[in-house]
């Protein structure tokens, strides 16, 4: 689909040291996807908060050596 946009020229002379006059569409396009992506990931982790409990987790007591037990407990991982 295409669809009428306004920039002001700085923008599109920025746009163009990067990207070329030829490649404003996809400069613009992977711009917009990312941007998408970018909210549509804040939102994921929005929507997570308040889903674990302050306290009772394994990992209370010493994180480090939490995290150092789960790293090291997998024969499949390296190191």
């Amino acid at each position: 689909m295409r669809m009428h946009i306004e920039l002001d020229d700085e923008l599109v002379r920025r746009i163009d040291e990067i990207a070329g006059p030829r490649g404003r569409a996809r400069f613009v396009r992977q711009a917009l996807e990312r941007a998408l992506e970018r909210r549509t990931r804040w939102a994921l982790v929005e929507s997570a908060f308040g889903s674990i409990p302050d306290e009772g987790h394994p990992w209370d007591e010493n994180a480090a050596s939490w995290v150092h037990e789960q790293r090291y407990s997998d024969p499949r991982r390296v190191g």
